[in-house]
């Protein structure tokens, strides 16, 4: 295994920030809203304060409580995997942003699941009275990096099939 360098840092740098935003983000929101309250903020957009007990769209949300440390193993051993790629894969920047997104948003679902038994989700979009389930920064961060990652595997196929 190759030493970090300042690359790998770096790259734990913009997850911890990742980390830093979405956990003050779900601070100010827990300061200011009860559990249900809703602040229309555009007519397409609202802040709602919910609690995710489950993962992605609620799965498993009525599992009964196992659910929690299931997750949280899950994105503990996922972190690890992605650490040992961002160490064993520097040169592939592409890669190390799309794991680094995740890294960091699966990291602030944790600090939830442990401080409060579920995860705070506060970003309600919502079209002609469907609402897309609430999710939070760190689900955004996990979001685009699947996407980052997916994208970064079919130009690297693309670029070999040349």
């Amino acid at each position: 295994m190759p030493k970090p360098g300042r690359g790998f840092w770096g790259w734990l740098g913009l997850a911890a920030g990742l980390v830093l935003v979405d956990q003050l983000s779900k601070l100010a929101v827990l300061a200011r809203f009860q559990l249900g309250e809703s602040l229309e903020i555009t007519s397409f957009f609202n802040l709602v304060l919910v609690y995710n007990p489950g993962a992605a769209f609620s799965f498993l949300a009525a599992a009964g409580g196992w659910q929690k440390w299931f997750f949280v193993a899950l994105a503990l051993g996922i972190s690890a995997w992605i650490i040992h790629m961002l160490l064993a894969h520097p040169e592939q920047k592409r890669q190390n942003l799309a794991l680094t997104l995740i890294l960091g948003g699966a990291l602030g679902n944790v600090i939830d699941r442990v401080a409060y038994g579920a995860v705070v989700d506060f970003l309600d979009f919502h079209l002609a009275g469907w609402h897309w389930p609430a999710f939070n920064v760190a689900d955004s961060g996990i979001t685009v990096g699947a996407v980052l990652l997916v994208l970064d595997q079919l130009l690297q196929s693309r670029t070999r099939a040349s």
